[in-house]
């Protein structure tokens, strides 16, 4: 006899599906992002760079410059001075200048050279302004005597049997105030005047070397026609 199968139906009141567990979820691995650079970092570091740059351009210039008193005249052959403008011919003698070797001082041909300078002494006359103004025109100036040593180099080169003024850089515009062309302050004690001089009155405004043995040869003058000293730096090369 076959077995009867019986169906039940069952109903759950109220009933829930079971809870579904919630797997924690996994934890983010931490990203690496690089941090970034602020936007005037960029512009500071080319500035810094810049000023390193000026600053190696300094001490190279600052190291080739010659310095001291023969500054000026080591440099003459990048600027060409007045005086070299105006001549061709030169006459040189060979120095050694203390830390810069081997060298040669050099004045225009013709010129007569004591220590750094160079001087010309005229042999045509003019008044006491056109003097002046030939001697600046040729890149000089009107002599400018500082020491004894310059005045004997000069009293040295004279013509004594003749005679001649020679016109130097000394004068006034208010009598007994003597001032040098190049503004050279003016010292009673290195002055070379002949005895009894100067004359001190208005109308001897002006100074020559009066042609004697003697270094004591200056002479207040009237400002006429009269001969000249010019004097220029030497030109160092």
């Amino acid at each position: 006899m076959a077995s009867e199968i019986t169906y039940a139906e069952v109903k759950f009141k109220n009933a829930s599906l079971p809870a579904v567990a919630e797997v924690p979820p996994e934890t983010k691995k931490h990203e690496h992002h690089p941090q970034k650079c602020p936007p005037w970092l960029p512009w500071l570091i080319s500035l810094l760079l810049l000023l390193v740059c000026i600053a190696l351009i300094i001490v190279l210039l600052a190291l080739q410059r010659p310095w001291g008193p023969d500054a000026s005249s080591a440099q003459s052959g990048d600027e060409p001075t007045a005086l070299q403008q105006q001549f061709l011919e030169w006459q040189c003698i060979s120095v050694v200048a203390q830390g810069k070797g081997r060298g040669w001082m050099c004045c225009p041909k013709g010129w007569k050279r004591f220590g750094k300078s160079c001087y010309y002494i005229s042999d045509d006359m003019m008044g006491r302004n056109e003097s002046a103004k030939n001697c600046t025109g040729m890149g000089s100036h009107l002599v400018v005597i500082n020491t004894e040593a310059e005045q004997v180099f000069l009293t040295s080169q004279l013509e004594v049997s003749r005679g001649k003024n020679y016109y130097i850089g000394l004068r006034s515009q208010v009598v007994g105030q003597w001032q040098w062309v190049d503004q050279t302050p003016y010292n009673e004690s290195a002055a070379f005047w002949r005895e009894g001089e100067p004359s001190n009155v208005s109308v001897e405004m002006c100074v020559v070397i009066h042609t004697t043995p003697s270094i004591h040869n200056w002479n207040d003058f009237r400002c006429e026609s009269s001969y000249r000293i010019c004097e220029a730096a030497a030109v160092t090369v």
